[in-house]
């Protein structure tokens, strides 16, 4: 392997994690990308925005892309995809109705309203570079989703995207099982697919199955009912419509993504409101809070979302009510369970009745289980396979379910972002891995956020600032007036201690001034030490010192 025959696959993000999906298909030396997504910081990525995929490996080779292909609309799926645009410039761009409609909001967002996206459907197929794409509807918590069929002179490979085999789906747009079995019966080379919910048994319940808990809420809550889900779950608010239609409540909407995807899905025929049920926020208020439904985005807690801000309570229209009742139709992405709890202690406190997937069945996964992956598995029965999206013990987890359905231990690959897996008709290797990285967006752009940038950010939220002013003569470097001491986030309001820092660095330039030592930067590393040095000894912190020496 690694003659440059065979067909290259390498995961630029979404092999090891949850998040910034990013897959490269390679042969001939041409490239088609599938999915091209974001992942949201850490709490110890201060500042940071979102986070990408390295894109060098493909920015380098722009003249190599063929296509991008995107099986559905989550932000972990498109959400970087306005980035790679401005990376590499316009290339075709593949999508369904749905997943179109959100990108052309997001590319309008970033003002790249000339780049096109081609509309495609379930059933269709086109041709990118060295691959004929086919497209296989799937059912997952978005509509309009797809697996992808690669085929080319090396064999057909599948690329499941996000799904689950929910028969009987709000959208009656169930997973096409007799699709998939027709590629396995013609003969999958490859197959890479969604692992997220491996460590799960059995099988996820249905869509439908939430309706009814939801009726059940609002026939029993006795004041208004805030419902919070991600703001792509179409289906899931179809629901919440029809069950706050069904006990005489009427909706109104918080949320600028909420309200920006409900007009989407409602232009598409996608969102199906019941006559009379959405009000807007002002008409809201003129019903009793009774008869009151509210859909928020926040389900995860996020800073500046509409649930967080009604839980700190200052939302401008929105305030809680002892009696209200809050219902997380969502589960927690791993990595934010401390917002949503501490966005739930805040309603609770503020007497809400808040349920959960952990109390109340209010909330069903879009991701297969392990009884649905082992029936893909069994649908497509790949010569080679490589678990994706998901963290290693999710991949791991989803090879040994492969196994017990007859897929060779020695034909599966766990793959790292980065990592070539080189497939031929008879043989597949890891060959190589690529340079691949974390890329920031912090604020406006994409920054180059080093690791030391992050290292001083948390340096300055664990134990502060402390700011040293000292203006020394240009002509001999003796001190000029007095030293200036500003502490910023440090614990230590000791003004005993800012005197006595002061006099260090007074000693300190005195001695330098003695041992005629003027260069700046030799001047600032002592003064550096000094304060470090005094600081830790009389109060065992490390606050960030910053000495700064002016010139007169």
């Amino acid at each position: 392997m690694g003659d440059g025959q065979g067909l290259r696959i390498i995961p630029l993000g979404g092999a090891g994690e949850i998040g910034k999906n990013m897959y490269v298909y390679e042969l001939d030396r041409r490239l088609v990308i599938v999915d091209c997504g974001v992942k949201f910081p850490t709490p110890e990525q201060l500042g940071v925005d979102l986070v990408l995929p390295d894109f060098s490996y493909v920015a380098e080779r722009r003249e190599d892309v063929d296509a991008v292909i995107l099986t559905h609309g989550h932000e972990d799926h498109i959400g970087a995809l306005p980035y790679l645009v401005k990376a590499i410039g316009a290339v075709p761009i593949y999508a369904t109705r749905f997943t179109r409609g959100l990108l052309r909001g997001k590319l309008d967002e970033h003002r790249l309203r000339e780049v096109e996206v081609n509309e495609i459907a379930p059933g269709d197929r086109v041709q990118a570079g060295p691959f004929e794409a086919e497209f296989v509807r799937v059912a997952h918590s978005i509509p309009d989703c797809v697996a992808v069929a690669l085929r080319s002179r090396v064999g057909l490979v599948v690329h499941t995207g996000d799904f689950k085999f929910d028969q009987a789906p709000i959208d009656d747009a169930p997973t096409d099982i007799s699709a998939l079995a027709r590629l396995g019966d013609e003969g999958v080379l490859a197959l890479l697919s969604d692992s997220t919910n491996a460590e799960v048994p059995g099988s996820i319940a249905p869509e439908r199955t939430i309706g009814p808990e939801l009726r059940k809420v609002m026939a029993t809550a006795p004041e208004r009912v805030i419902v919070t889900t991600f703001a792509s779950h179409i289906h899931r608010m179809q629901q919440v419509l029809e069950a706050a239609h069904h006990d005489g409540r009427v909706v109104g909407m918080v949320g600028r993504s909420m309200l920006r995807n409900t007009n989407i899905a409602m232009n598409l025929g996608l969102l199906r409101p019941p006559d009379g049920v959405l009000v807007s926020l002002r008409e809201l208020e003129d019903y009793p809070r009774d008869e009151q439904v509210i859909l928020s985005t926040g389900s995860q807690g996020e800073p500046g979302s509409a649930l967080r801000r009604i839980a700190h309570g200052d939302h401008h229209q929105v305030h809680m009510e002892p009696g209200d009742t809050v219902v997380f139709s969502a589960r927690a992405v791993p990595g934010n369970e401390l917002s949503v709890n501490e966005t739930i202690n805040r309603l609770s406190r503020a007497g809400a009745r808040v349920l959960t997937q952990e109390n109340a069945n209010v909330h069903v996964s879009g991701h297969a289980a392990s009884e649905e992956l082992r029936l893909m598995l069994r649908l497509l029965r790949p010569r080679f396979f490589a678990p994706v999206h998901g963290e290693f013990r999710h991949q791991r987890a989803h090879a040994d379910l492969a196994r017990t359905v007859g897929v060779d231990p020695r034909r599966t690959f766990i793959l790292a972002n980065g990592e070539v897996l080189e497939v031929a008709e008879e043989e597949a290797a890891v060959v190589e891995r690529v340079e691949t990285g974390l890329v920031y967006v912090d604020g406006l752009g994409v920054a180059d956020v080093a690791d030391g940038v992050l290292r001083d950010r948390r340096h300055l939220a664990e134990d502060g600032l402390v700011l040293v002013v000292a203006t020394l003569s240009a002509r001999d470097g003796s001190p000029i007036g007095d030293v200036d001491v500003i502490t910023r986030g440090f614990g230590a309001d000791d003004g005993e201690l800012i005197e006595e820092t002061r006099m260090e660095v007074e000693r300190s330039l005195a001695v330098s001034a003695a041992d005629s030592v003027t260069e700046v930067d030799l001047l600032q590393r002592q003064l550096h030490d000094t304060v470090a040095a005094l600081l830790y000894r009389r109060t065992r912190a490390r606050p960030l010192v910053l000495p700064v020496i002016v010139e007169a």
